[in-house]
């Protein structure tokens, strides 16, 4: 066949954005520390930063985000700094709640976060409810969240399961235990950003982060911008998802 003869090639399509990022804050006491700043107002520039990236991700096109906020080996901080946290994360729910019904986010906790008392119970209960009507975003914030934690949790419930005679052994596959993770209906990750320069998941969705492509970047998260989330997601554009296929 000449080239004249060619039919016409169309351009290939963009690869598509990420539909879930998740992310992990860190940062937050070195961007204190390195002011002189109390460590309760690096948490709280930490916020601010967490309110920056759900404006971003829902413009950007992401559709699931989900916020590693509070890890269940956080409670080992000193006590001043966890009262802090817990303060912050109280305010949050009230202030947020109006903004993200009107923006159409929708707000999920997962982890224990029952460890925070009945009043944060109650109020996180509520913003859920509350926002349960958004469908723009789809926001996860995991508060008192280990994954270690979570994957025992799930085994437990498939023995009571398989103990009542509910769950056959042999039944008990990948996507049922899925079903019993806290992330039940959550698709998983396609893309984990961690910010700070670390490098690690530190106990962070460890059964759904199988597939997903990591970032990892260098600015503390306090700092966290619009922009550095743009680079992350073109970073997750330009790779090539195999899932232990062939190119």
């Amino acid at each position: 066949m000449s080239a004249l003869s060619e039919p016409a090639r169309l351009p290939a399509a963009p690869p598509a954005a990420p539909a879930h990022v998740a992310i992990i804050m860190d940062g937050n006491r070195r961007w204190a520390q390195g002011r002189g700043l109390p460590v309760a107002l690096g948490h709280k520039a930490g916020a601010e930063a967490a309110r920056r990236t759900v404006e971003a991700a829902a413009d950007l096109g992401v559709t699931w985000l989900t916020l590693f906020a509070f890890s269940s080996e956080n409670w080992r901080r000193p006590l001043e700094e966890v009262s802090a946290l817990k303060g912050l994360l109280r305010l949050y729910l009230r202030a947020e709640v109006a903004t993200l019904v009107k923006e159409g986010v929708r707000l999920r906790i997962i982890g224990d976060y029952a460890r925070f008392g009945p009043e944060m119970v109650r109020a996180i209960r509520a913003a859920e409810e509350a926002t349960a009507g958004g469908t723009r975003l789809n926001l996860n914030v995991a508060l008192s969240y280990g994954a270690r934690d979570e994957i025992l949790s799930a085994v437990r419930a498939a023995l009571r399961e398989a103990a009542a005679g509910r769950l056959a052994p042999e039944a008990l596959d990948e996507a049922r235990f899925a079903t019993l993770l806290q992330t039940a209906g959550i698709p998983d990750p396609d893309l984990i950003i961690r910010t700070s320069g670390e490098q690690r998941l530190s106990n962070f969705l460890l059964w759904q982060a199988a597939y997903a492509e990591f970032v990892f970047q260098d600015v503390l998260w306090p700092d966290y911008a619009a922009r550095d989330l743009a680079q992350a997601i073109e970073d997750f554009r330009r790779r090539e998802r195999r899932y232990g296929a062939r190119s």
